[in-house]
């Protein structure tokens, strides 16, 4: 896809995403029953409320490209992804909305050959908007204010933002083996957000997770200049006919940070 068309895709994803993230809002008060899903994560109405607003408005955008959802049908998706196509988590962080915290998201994603392009993420509660796309950088719009996000180089990761659900043993080695001692616990992409911002140096994730919970912030990340890699210190890749999880990953902070982290990173 020419990348011309990335600043006017940004403009109107963005757009989309605050409408889903206040079709999730208007559910906060009557959630509905929640089911669980086969994998055992739950599902809420809210999340098939974003998806039906994020589905009709990418379709809205360019009926071509296949939208891969969690909350869709993924057969058909999948089998039609080709080398462009949408990646979405309309609700990413149920468990914390469920639990009445604000650290869940919208996460949108167009991928092309397997590599992240363009990414947008939105976080309903407070309206904060991050986008990223190759070759336009990264920004987060929260209200009027407009700020570019531009990774310092970080010589020796110091701080870690890790997940809040699934904190593991694994993941606690690693930063111990980096001596790492200031961490920070947090729900959904907001972590991949966190180090693309500056306010964490990495973000370890050993265990598995799906394709559209982290490709809105891979996207959003590099573009801001970090790193993400998967546990053999690879660029992580986004192939759906290879399957819809990563078994693991890291997003670090430019400079030396990633290669300080690699020796702990293949030990675990």
């Amino acid at each position: 896809m020419d990348s011309a068309r990335f600043p006017d895709l940004l403009e109107a994803v963005g757009a989309l995403a605050h409408r889903a993230g206040d079709a999730i809002l208007a559910t906060v008060t009557d959630l509905g029953e929640v089911e669980e899903k086969e994998d055992g994560s739950p599902v809420t109405r809210a999340d098939r409320a974003a998806n039906e607003v994020l589905v009709e408005g990418l379709q809205a955008l360019d009926p071509s490209l296949p939208i891969i959802s969690e909350e869709g049908d993924l057969d058909e998706p999948v089998r039609k992804a080709g080398s462009v196509f949408w990646l979405v988590d309309p609700l990413d962080g149920t468990k914390e909305f469920i639990a009445g915290r604000a650290e869940y998201t919208v996460n949108v994603a167009l991928v092309e050959d397997c590599v992240p392009v363009l990414g947008v993420i939105q976080v309903p509660v407070s309206k904060r908007l991050y986008l990223g796309a190759r070759g336009h950088g990264a920004r987060r719009l929260d209200g009027e204010s407009n700020v570019p996000l531009v990774r310092e180089d970080v010589v020796r990761p110091s701080r870690a933002v890790v997940s809040r659900s699934h904190l593991t043993q694994s993941t606690e080695d690693f930063l111990e083996h980096l001596g790492i001692h200031e961490t920070t616990p947090c729900g959904s992409s907001l972590k991949i957000c966190a180090v693309a911002e500056g306010v964490a140096d990495v973000y370890p994730r050993f265990g598995p997770t799906c394709l559209w919970d982290t490709a809105a912030g891979t996207a959003i990340a590099t573009a801001a200049g970090c790193a993400v890699v998967d546990l053999q210190g690879r660029p992580l890749r986004y192939d759906p006919s290879g399957g819809l999880t990563h078994a693991g990953f890291l997003v670090a902070a430019p400079g030396g940070c990633l290669e300080a982290c690699l020796p702990a990173l293949t030990a675990f």
